[in-house]
């Protein structure tokens, strides 16, 4: 029997290293499963591991697209899969790391295929954002699809406006789509949450933020300012900045908000994963723990 071990949990919680320690114990590959990650040139905002941090651990889907490309849930299920296949063909295990809920729920789960949208009424969302603002959508978007009004970012015109595209193309809300006729994998899935406690967190992500800094960001976002427009970069950390760069704000107002809505999203995630009463919490320093526990529902574990 092949196992996919998943590993979630808010952002900051120490998901990579975990990641890295359990696939040298278990000789395994890691894929990433953060929706961020997948994008050039934004390795730094996205605490995407380097080199050193993957410890020769081989990891997938960092870094493979430009940031002006789209990249959806489903593709990645699609992708994700084929990889997971040729991964399972020389190992048992492969661990899959991300905050991401509805990626990893692509590819546990499935995803129903999301039509095409008319570019008619794409082209209506655009001019109602420009002309009314993201404060328009967000009422539209919940009063036709409540429910993924309460999961989506709320900072992201480009999400709430995929969301309503779909609704005014369909009929059917955006949520009606996700994750509704579960897919039966040919492989085992054990999910693992990691979670600190709620003021270490904290801590974690504001020494996250400031390492982030320390180690660039503001370079790197000023290299991305081009393509902030982009889907990609609808993002905590890099939209920040881009009003500092634009004189709205200062660099320690922007540093602020950074960790502020760092907090929140983390929040988001939280609420999201609270859901799957399949995934087995932790705290990340646990990681005796942790291979136990998948030693005893994979029995692969030595």
């Amino acid at each position: 029997m092949k196992y996919l071990i998943v590993i979630t949990g808010p952002t900051a919680a120490g998901k990579t290293e975990l990641s890295v320690r359990l696939a040298e114990k278990l000789g395994c590959d890691v894929i990433s499963a953060d929706s961020r990650q997948f994008y050039k040139g934004m390795s730094i905002g996205t605490a995407a591991p380097d080199e050193i941090e993957k410890r020769g651990v081989r990891h997938h889907f960092t870094g493979c697209f430009p940031v002006t490309g789209y990249y959806s849930a489903s593709m990645f299920e699609r992708d994700a899969s084929a990889l997971l296949g040729t991964l399972f063909k020389d190992n048992d295990l492969v661990i899959m790391t991300g905050g991401s809920g509805l990626y990893i729920n692509a590819v546990c789960e499935g995803i129903d295929d999301i039509p095409d949208i008319d570019q008619q009424v794409r082209e209506r969302y655009t001019q109602k954002l420009k002309k009314e603002g993201i404060a328009a959508l967000r009422a539209e978007l919940r009063i036709v699809d409540p429910e993924h009004y309460s999961r989506v970012d709320l900072r992201n015109p480009r999400r709430i406006m995929r969301a309503l595209e779909v609704f005014a193309s369909t009929g059917r809300p955006y949520s009606s789509f996700l994750n509704k006729n579960k897919t039966v994998r040919d492989y085992g899935i054990v999910k693992i949450g990691i979670m600190p406690g709620r003021e270490e967190l904290y801590s974690r992500i504001d020494m996250r933020v400031d390492n982030m800094m320390a180690k660039g960001l503001e370079e790197e976002a000023r290299s991305l300012l081009p393509f902030r427009n982009e889907n990609a970069l609808q993002t905590v950390g890099y939209r920040e900045l881009f009003e500092w760069f634009d004189g709205k704000i200062s660099r320690e107002e922007a540093v602020r908000l950074i960790k502020r809505n760092t907090r929140r999203y983390a929040r988001r995630q939280i609420t999201w994963w609270a859901r799957d009463k399949n995934i087995k919490w932790f705290h990340p320093g646990e990681t005796l723990e942790i291979l136990d526990y998948i030693g005893n529902k994979t029995g692969l574990v030595s």
